[in-house]
């Protein structure tokens, strides 16, 4: 049998092709033994059928992961027994079948980073970069630690900020799906007595019987178009061009736009710091930032600096070109630059920003929910004296 296959090499590149085996144990065994790490496989007479072999595991599981190595190798356990021990007791087992093959890379004599490296989708780029740093410096338990830590702050940061975001969105959803189920089952039945009255309409009454006739008679267009809308928006954030429109234009919505803004600044300047602190040097650690920082408008920003960097500016030149980096924050690097101090101005920075996260994340938590009791009672209260006030007239004179 032909097995087409999508896997990744000890270097981190992706792989695609086919290889002849009986099974697909066998042909997985065959990729395993040429270094590639398999990511998909198929045969190719499954039509279309296929097999994935690995499922996302949580950022926090990694932070806990990372805490534990740490310590572990402060006790002096050596590598490959703490990662046979982590193996064995973890929880997740997505997470314990990478670890495994971890595990058996490490008995072939394969180096940390070299191992970890082979599972992209668990362990990025940056940490598979701060992991070979602190091998060659010989600091690897320093290493996990800031790498746990860094995770840690990463996490309760993004979780805070997407908190506060989906309180806000799952009201605004139930509020709207309520009206649209009101404008469409209970105004209509309502309508039929008003307008039987005979009486004068106002003209708020009519606007509302206006609005729940639209729907009832153009609801299912106005669905359809809602259905190609959101298709139109997924086939563009699949694309390069798209992914960054979108990003840009999340960055522009009002208040939350500035909140975004203020979460990607912490991470660049968490993330560049972290690294320039662990010896890598700066032109990688912004390629890397880059990568990681969540963002596709920043990641161009970052990969423009990379590029100015390499050609002889100093960071601070190189992103005080780009509108969507505070000057503070390039005079501070530069500040940082001109005394040998530019770790310790990052990570201030990066602290900086993650109060001014916290900040604005605490202020909408406090404001939302007044102004959403003020916007939904305004809305419901228009809504039913549009319909209880003709009713209520109609009642008085049939008295």
């Amino acid at each position: 049998m032909v097995f087409r296959y999508k896997a990744i090499s000890d270097k981190g590149d992706k792989k695609e092709g086919t290889v002849e085996a009986s099974s697909r144990d066998l042909a997985i065994s065959a990729l395993q033994r040429r270094g590639l790490v398999v990511v998909s496989i198929k045969s190719e007479d499954e039509k279309g059928l296929q097999t994935e072999i690995f499922t996302h595991v949580p950022q926090k599981d990694i932070v806990i992961l990372s805490r534990q190595i740490s310590t572990l190798f402060e006790a002096q356990v050596s590598a490959l027994k703490a990662f046979s021990m982590l193996a064995s007791n973890t929880e997740n087992k997505t997470l314990r079948k990478h670890l495994t093959q971890v595990v058996d890379d490490l008995q072939a004599g394969t180096s940390i980073s070299g191992s970890l490296a082979k599972h992209p989708d668990i362990f990025t780029e940056f940490y598979t970069n701060m992991v070979q740093a602190g091998e060659e410096s010989g600091t690897l338990t320093k290493t996990f630690s800031y790498l746990a830590d860094y995770l840690d702050r990463q996490y309760e940061l993004t979780s805070k900020t997407r908190n506060a975001l989906i309180y806000p969105a799952f009201v605004i959803i139930v509020f709207v799906a309520v009206m649209i189920l009101m404008m469409v089952m209970v105004i209509p039945k309502l309508s039929e007595i008003i307008l039987e009255s005979g009486q004068d309409i106002p003209v708020y009454t009519r606007i509302i019987i206006g609005i729940s006739n639209f729907f009832v008679d153009y609801g299912v267009f106005l669905l359809i178009a809602l259905v190609l809308v959101a298709l139109y928006g997924f086939m563009l954030s699949r694309r390069e061009k798209g992914k960054l429109y979108l990003d840009k234009l999340r960055l522009t919505i009002p208040l939350f736009g500035k909140l975004y803004q203020k979460l990607f600044l912490s991470r660049i300047a968490d993330n560049l710091d972290t690294m320039i602190s662990s010896g890598i040097p700066i032109v990688h650690a912004i390629e890397i930032t880059g990568n990681v920082v969540g963002s596709q408008a920043y990641s161009l920003i970052l990969k423009n600096t990379a590029e100015a960097v390499k050609g002889g500016s100093a960071l601070s030149d190189a992103l005080g070109r780009e509108p969507m980096i505070p000057q503070i924050m390039v005079q501070m690097m530069k500040t940082g630059e001109e005394t040998g101090s530019l770790g310790q101005i990052l990570r201030t920075m990066a602290h900086f920003y993650k109060r001014e996260v916290d900040d604005m994340v605490d202020t909408l938590v406090s404001l939302i929910e007044p102004i959403m009791i003020v916007v939904l009672g305004i809305g419901v209260g228009i809504l039913l004296s549009s319909i209880l006030v003709p009713i209520y007239n109609i009642a008085s004179s049939i008295q």
